[in-house]
């Protein structure tokens, strides 16, 4: 038997997944990473964190199952800045993808080119990579002065594993440098935003093979030598190829530290009033839309780690309370459909009944709240699926799914491999590399249990709906007073 390893670098850990021959998850480990917020707002990690926890978990794998391993793939979050010098050293702590220090510099680089949602696909934001090095250029020019390569966060790993300087398309996709259409970087946007283009990698086809396994990395891994590394994904398109949506219209939802609602294209269709992102599939001749939205499932764990609970008990006691307060879930700003990387959570409503329970499930609602409004800027931007996968570490809540589904109006399944995602994309991609055909490796999970949306529940959880979608103008003019 011969195996196939997906490497997915998150925000919060690193995840591996092993897939034999047919696809199917034989085992996955991960390895925690710290996050750094140095200042409100900011958010950074230590690239070379990212390459140790990959040590880490891979000497976790079972020894059996190492010697197996014939083919890499790599997935990642997307957006951070890994800016290397001469020596390929990482100059700074890489700038993450919930950062939201380049607000200003998005505003500059959408003045500079009037066409930069059609072209990029979607209109800049703090988070993507491009204004990052436009803040940079005027904030720490010393560190920008030295700028030799720019890599993202799975890239930075596969330098460690091959030695190249490539990216997939899926990933140049979201650092605001990269032509959609044409599937290049822009030397429009490069300018506008103080990037040289000799700093950006080669962009490769996410299955194709970017390098063999060098002597030191296999060493520090336990793996065999020179065994092929495709270049990978992006963690959304590394999640469409792990769940088999590499068709038109196939679609999923994705509930980790972010969420994301995803659906394959024929071609790219930008939508930049709806701020739906419009991007390069990681596989040749297919695009996708997405809305990116910057909490996802993570506002669950931040009341649990606030309140120092257990997340399922939590869960539990939410199931059963009666609805109580409102709740706004942009701890890190908001990306669809606000674009406002400055509005922050709160909850509005408390009173002396409130209960931890009344409390999670206020974060339920509002998790499921964001992915209604997702599917409305989705359909203003002309697509409407009807069932989607699920799949992230969320998914484990059939509280969270069910309500997901009834806001939505739409049957959501989940399979055993749901909080698998990315690193089982990545895994097959090394199997697509290596000569498996997209069909057969990049196939639909069986689905254990599908969600249907239940239309009582749904009028029940209506007038909440719109009380949710009122609190973020009424929040946002208080975030305005406070500045």
């Amino acid at each position: 038997m011969t195996l196939a390893l997906g490497i997915d670098i998150g925000t919060s850990a690193v995840k591996l997944c092993l897939a034999d021959e047919s696809g199917a998850v034989v085992a996955s480990v991960d390895a925690p990473l710290r996050l750094s917020t140095p200042f409100p707002g900011g958010s950074e990690q230590n690239p070379q964190d990212w390459v140790d926890a990959v040590k880490i978990a891979a000497n976790n794998l079972d020894a059996n199952h190492r010697a197996q391993v014939s083919a890499i793939g790599l997935s990642g979050q997307m957006h951070g800045a890994v800016l290397l010098d001469q020596a390929q050293q990482p100059i700074r702590p890489a700038i993450l993808w919930n950062d939201s220090r380049a607000s200003a510099e998005c505003a500059e680089m959408a003045a500079a080119v009037p066409d930069i949602g059609h072209i990029a696909g979607v209109p800049p934001m703090p988070g993507f990579t491009a204004p990052k090095l436009l803040w940079l250029s005027k904030h720490a020019p010393e560190e920008h002065a030295r700028i030799a390569h720019i890599m993202l966060p799975k890239d930075y790993v596969g330098l460690f594993l091959h030695g190249a300087l490539v990216t997939d398309p899926s990933d140049a996709a979201g650092t605001c440098w990269f032509d959609q259409h044409n599937r290049t970087w822009s030397d429009k946007l490069c300018a506008a935003s103080a990037t040289d283009p000799n700093w950006l990698p080669a962009v490769l086809d996410g299955s194709a093979i970017a390098g063999q396994l060098h002597p030191e990395a296999a060493d520090a891994l336990d793996l065999p030598a020179g065994i092929p590394v495709a270049t990978g994904a992006g963690d959304g398109a590394a999640g469409a190829v792990g769940i088999g949506a590499v068709a038109p219209g196939d679609g999923f939802v994705s509930l980790g530290t972010s969420g994301q609602l995803f659906v394959t294209t024929e071609t790219c269709r930008p939508n930049p009033a709806n701020r739906i992102h419009a991007y390069a599939h990681t596989l040749p001749d297919l695009w996708f839309q997405m809305a990116a939205m910057l909490n996802g499932a993570r506002p669950m764990a931040w009341l649990a780690e606030l309140l120092n609970r257990p997340i399922a008990e939590l869960l539990a006691e939410a199931e059963a309370a009666q609805p109580g307060p409102l709740f706004l879930p942009y701890l890190t700003g908001e990306r669809t459909p606000h674009g406002d990387a400055d509005i922050r959570a709160g909850f509005w409503g408390l009173s002396e009944g409130t209960t931890q329970g009344t409390l999670m499930r206020a974060v339920v609602e509002a998790i499921a709240f964001t992915f209604a409004d997702a599917q409305a800027a989705m359909a203003a931007a002309g697509t409407k699926p009807e069932r989607l996968l699920a799949i992230g570490g969320g998914t484990r809540s059939d509280f969270l799914l069910q309500m997901i589904a009834d806001v939505m109006g739409v049957a959501l399944g989940r399979s055993e491999a749901a909080d698998v995602g990315p690193a089982l994309g990545a895994a097959r991609l090394a199997q697509i590399a290596t000569g498996t055909p997209v069909a057969e490796a990049a196939v639909k999970p069986e689905v254990s249990r599908w969600f249907t949306p239940d239309q009582a529940r749904a009028e029940i959880l209506a007038p909440r709906l719109a009380g949710y979608r009122a609190l973020y103008p009424a929040l946002k003019s208080v975030n305005e007073a406070l500045r």
